[in-house]
């Protein structure tokens, strides 16, 4: 059964500690906190002090995935702030071993990103190196996009890397997930799925959550 985990970028952020009070107890593991510095991406959303506010409010894994061109500049302060996994996009630094090793020294898992149109052999090289790999199957800086079924070649592709060298990787998706979506990413070695406007735009987030589970069993 896959994970799941919620992404605040579609919460009502008027009653954010009640969303995430509600999708924790509806039994969401992980919640995605999106980082958008306005330039990686267009769109611009939190700083560390979202993190360190929302830390003390849920027993959740914190997921920092930033967008932000030139990550390194702001993993320490994200890392004290409480994340529990930091993920930085390869696109956005020409030093993404620099910026892994950096997110380890703090002792935070690290993950690496990928954009649809970034291949996996991008990556390869710094797979030894990370606790988690995301797959984006939209393109990234706004929620509400259509999952592009191509991506699931990448997650099949990751998955078969990871079993040939022994490596231990999560493998998580992001973007247009559902119940239906959810399913070939999932049979392709996804073991984590990141959910925003599918869960809180729901009258019942916490079903939400269920129908993803239930589509993995």
């Amino acid at each position: 059964m896959i994970k799941v985990a919620p992404s605040i970028l579609s919460a009502d952020y008027v009653n954010l500690q009640k969303d995430i009070e509600k999708v924790d107890k509806g039994g969401a593991e992980v919640l995605h906190i999106d980082i958008m510095d306005g330039q990686f991406v267009p769109a611009l959303s939190y700083g560390p002090g979202w993190v360190k506010a929302i830390r003390p409010i849920t027993d959740m894994t914190l997921d920092v995935h930033m967008m932000v061109t030139s990550p390194e500049r702001f993993v320490d302060q994200f890392a004290d702030a409480g994340a529990d996994i930091i993920g930085v996009h390869v696109e956005a630094t020409p030093h993404i071993h620099r910026a892994l090793q950096m997110i380890k020294n703090k002792g935070v898992k690290a993950e690496v990103v990928i954009n649809p149109g970034t291949p996996v052999s991008a990556i390869q090289p710094v797979l030894y190196m990370v606790d988690q790999v995301l797959v984006m199957t939209v393109n990234p800086g706004f929620g509400g996009q259509k999952f592009l079924p191509e991506t699931v070649k990448k997650i099949a592709e990751l998955n078969e890397i990871k079993k040939s060298e022994g490596l231990d990787f999560d493998i998580e998706i992001d973007g247009g997930v559902n119940e239906h979506t959810v399913v070939g990413a999932y049979q392709a070695g996804a073991t984590v799925a990141v959910a925003g406007s599918y869960v809180f735009d729901a009258d019942d987030p916490v079903s939400r959550i269920k129908a993803i589970k239930d589509a993995t069993k």
